[in-house]
């Protein structure tokens, strides 16, 4: 289904995919008017009971992925959301979030790009994530191009580590450290092809991994860190010609069939709930063995 999608964004013109998308949004946000009208929707009561339902306990570490309009209608918008979260993993657990202020291709922002404000520089990963980049307590990492929010215990492990890193999927990543300890990721209204930051990670695991997924010019930035000390870096960012050809929904039956996910509702959205370190051993596993990646769903030889 991917490839087909892709393959219908390469020849659709640009006007008329906007068109298609924002016809698809006002659908939704009449469905939400409506919900709303009726009094219906997400409640934090029954978003406790969906959390708990996709597996979340007390004392885990989840990296969520959201669409807020997928959700329906929330009472009390994105607050109950993150409250809901909270309440089911407690406060030994840790949440995290991305917080990139990057929505497109890497290669076109960096050029553009002349500072990262860590503390202010806005998230364009949906609404949720920016109100939850902005709460007390809150720790943002200091990748200029894949900073990633977290709440909890071990908040400063998750997000120190970023900074200085070439490319923002090492082992010193949130990504990486997610695994590590176990951790669980979910996508709530969104699936790989739209929220696929960590499958990043086995590409940079990889030794000598053989498709060029960054671009081969390094480019040099600036940070501005929460304390208002400015640090220069270095950094890489994808190759939009190697992204173009990423068929990431197309490993969904092969990490089904391993049982690397579950599918869960959260409020009307359908739900992906992953194991953080079994789809990294399996995407390492299943690379070694058959050439699969998201590149090559299918393995070298399809």
């Amino acid at each position: 289904m991917s490839a087909l999608r892709n393959f219908l964004r390469s020849i659709v013109p640009d006007k008329l995919l906007n068109a298609y998308r924002e016809s698809k949004k006002e659908k939704q946000r009449k469905i939400i008017r409506g919900q709303e009208t009726k009094g219906e929707g997400a409640s934090l009561e029954s978003l406790i009971r969906d959390f708990k339902n996709c597996g979340l306990k007390t004392g885990d570490s989840v990296l969520v992925h959201s669409s807020f309009s997928k959700i329906g209608f929330v009472q009390g918008g994105p607050k109950t959301i993150i409250d809901a979260l909270i309440e089911v993993i407690g406060l030994e657990g840790n949440l995290l979030m991305p917080s990139s202020p990057n929505a497109g291709y890497q290669l076109d922002y960096i050029r553009n790009l002349k500072q990262f404000d860590v503390a202010n520089e806005p998230s364009k990963m949906g609404a949720i994530t920016e109100y939850f980049r902005k709460l007390p307590g809150v720790k943002r990492s200091e990748s200029p191009t894949e900073p990633v929010c977290c709440f909890g215990p071990k908040a400063d492990w998750f997000t120190n580590g970023h900074l200085g890193e070439l490319t923002p999927y090492t082992e010193n990543s949130p990504f990486a450290r997610l695994a590590q300890v176990n951790g669980k990721i979910l996508y709530i209204g969104v699936t790989l092809d739209n929220a696929g930051t960590s499958l990043h990670v086995s590409e940079d695991a990889i030794l000598d991994f053989k498709y060029p997924v960054y671009y081969p010019e390094i480019f040099q930035t600036e940070v501005i860190q929460e304390n208002g000390i400015r640090v220069s870096v270095s950094v890489k960012v994808h190759n939009p010609e190697q992204s173009a050809k990423r068929k990431c929904d197309e490993l969904l039956p092969l990490f089904k069939e391993k049982g690397v996910f579950t599918e869960e509702l959260v409020g009307q959205a359908r739900t992906l709930v992953f194991d953080a370190s079994e789809m990294l051993e399996t995407l390492i596993e299943v690379y070694n063995e058959s050439g699969i990646t998201i590149y090559t769903p299918k393995g070298e030889k399809a």
